[in-house]
């Protein structure tokens, strides 16, 4: 316990700072995940605590490899992904929910449960409702104490005597565990299932991400998929301390989420200050036994409030991503198939051992249930067509031809070509004004590490300091997807159409004219922007 508050607090303070590409930049709180408990276990009693250890660190590499290259798996990790894997935490943390519920001491009176946890969710709830300002910033911290307070004077269900007991200050006996690197068969047999759950980690790190960027942002703004990528690199950096130091892993909590949506409160300060707090009370004994003391009724009622504001959370991702037809059944089947694992409602008779644990999790089946069914959808999509080229002015006529003999294909009518061509040529103003302005050479080159292979350089000439393009075209019944890939260094396209609308002179003058047009032809405007790669993805529906 002692080093996962170190590792916690670390890591909590490197998510709101962010040191480099690692971190959030949002208040992320990290802390240790009982997800890995069971392969953990297995791990110990198959080749000890060094075994242990390894297998944490090979696992963090996984989410160095995701984080860096995640815009290869843009259609896979998406907010549809996030948003059903966030609707499934409540159901995941139910089962604890309801144990806390009524976790009290034998012999306590029979209302001591209900009562202590209606006056903390009453009063966690109803602060913030009736009030703004400093009360519903102490929402919380007034809920827990008045539910401690009902549960220690009214029922005398708050246990005092091992806080009385433990120590002001102290350190633990540590025996660091080491690392085996024997590499021995139980070694390869275990690591596929702590992959399989670090990746549940990482899709848990996403929907968080996410989330934690709509609560803090004071009006709305387009996804940031580098922020994405350096919390799931914060993640694996509190694996690889977990491993090192011998304790189980940590991943980011949701809960945090909640927290700042409750009391309004989202500044990164808070965020290094948290991590601080944890770190100091892996020295402070007294501080950490007087909060695993707080009676389960109070934590499960003040657990009810924060699951039901991550379930809201991951519905406004889903909604504000759109949900078509396909999306629509791939979060419905996906989500039930969650809840059902969960309540052991498919033959759970085959599913026993250490398997039958990680398909016990909601979080996990319903997770790798959307990404399965998104996968689906994707690979039999049909063939994208294809174009690479040097992304410059002179090059717009390759893409117009590219786009007309693209919609001939399809056998689209003059009105759909017209607007294909139409978007192909704003969106490449767009992205040549950077250059055209004298200030566009990003430097971009395949020895960078691109999020693509193609993307960068097309496979040729690195070193070459000319920037590419990729253009994927696809036909989705009468619409087209188009895809522009490529190394940009200017602001997010959706954020500069968002402010169209605002004040005049959000956008300089020579940019607009282009983005009316393509935010008049296009249907709907994505922009992915990763490190050192972006994608510009743009639907145009034909009319009529």
């Amino acid at each position: 316990m002692f080093a996962a508050l170190i590792v916690s607090g670390l890591t909590t303070a490197i998510q709101a700072r962010r040191v480099g590409r690692i971190g959030a930049g949002y208040i992320l709180v990290m802390g240790s995940t009982s997800a890995f408990l069971a392969v953990s276990v297995s791990a110990i009693e198959q080749g000890g605590p060094g075994m242990l250890a390894t297998l944490i660190i090979a696992s963090s590499l996984v989410q160095f490899a995701l984080a860096a290259r995640m815009a290869l798996l843009r259609r896979i990790f998406t907010p549809t992904v996030a948003g059903t894997v966030l609707m499934l935490i409540p159901v995941t943390l139910s089962p604890m929910i309801l144990r806390k519920l009524a976790e009290v001491p034998e012999g306590a009176s029979p209302a001591a449960a209900p009562v202590t946890a209606l006056v903390t969710l009453l009063v966690t709830v109803l602060i913030p409702l009736r009030f703004s300002g400093a009360p519903r910033l102490w929402a919380p911290a007034i809920g827990i104490l008045a539910g401690c307070l009902t549960a220690g004077l009214g029922f005398g269900i708050y246990d005092m005597s091992t806080v009385a007991e433990a120590a002001w200050i102290g350190l633990p006996d540590i025996a660091y565990p080491g690392v085996d690197l024997g590499f021995r068969p139980e070694f390869w047999a275990l690591l596929p299932s702590f992959i399989m759950v670090t990746l549940v980690g990482a899709m848990d790190t996403l929907g968080d991400s996410i989330a934690i960027q709509r609560v803090s942002w004071r009006r709305p703004r387009a996804i940031d998929f580098k922020s994405i990528q350096g919390a799931i690199s914060a993640d694996g950096v509190g694996n690889l301390l977990s491993g090192l130091a011998g304790t189980v892993p940590n991943t980011t909590y949701g809960m945090s989420i909640s927290v700042a949506e409750l009391t309004g409160v989202a500044s990164r300060a808070v965020g290094v200050c948290v991590g601080i707090v944890f770190v100091a009370l892996a020295f402070l004994p007294k501080f950490v036994t007087l909060i695993i003391a707080i009676p389960g009724p109070v934590v499960a009622a003040y657990f009810v409030i924060i699951v039901a504001l991550i379930f809201v959370f991951g519905m406004k991702i889903l909604l504000q991503d759109g949900l078509d037809y396909r999306k629509g059944l791939v979060v419905g089947v996906a989500f039930w198939i969650g809840i059902a694992f969960q309540l052991d409602w498919i033959y759970p008779e085959y599913w026993t051992g250490p398997w039958g644990e990680l398909l016990g999790n909601g979080m996990t089946v319903g997770g790798f249930a959307v990404i399965g069914l998104t996968l689906f959808t994707e690979l039999t999509g049909g063939r994208r067509s294809r174009l690479k080229t040097r992304l410059t002015a002179e090059t717009w006529p390759e893409v117009d031809a590219f786009l007309t003999k693209f919609a001939a294909r399809k056998g689209w009518d003059e009105a759909m070509e017209m607007r294909l061509r139409a978007v192909g040529e704003e969106t490449m103003q767009i992205l040549t004004r950077a250059e055209a302005d004298g200030a566009g050479d990003t430097g971009a080159t395949g020895g960078q590490g691109a999020g693509h292979p193609e993307e960068a350089n097309g496979g040729e000439g690195a070193g070459n300091s000319e920037r590419r393009l990729l253009l994927l075209a696809s036909a989705d019944g009468n619409a087209a997807d188009l895809e522009f890939i490529a190394t940009t260094d200017q602001a997010n396209l959706e954020d500069q159409l968002t402010m169209l609308t605002e004040v005049a002179g959000n956008v300089p003058v020579d940019a607009e004219t282009p983005l009316r047009l393509l935010r008049h032809y296009a249907s709907s405007i994505r922009h992915q922007q990763y490190h050192d790669i972006d994608i510009l993805t743009i639907r145009v529906e034909g009319r009529g």
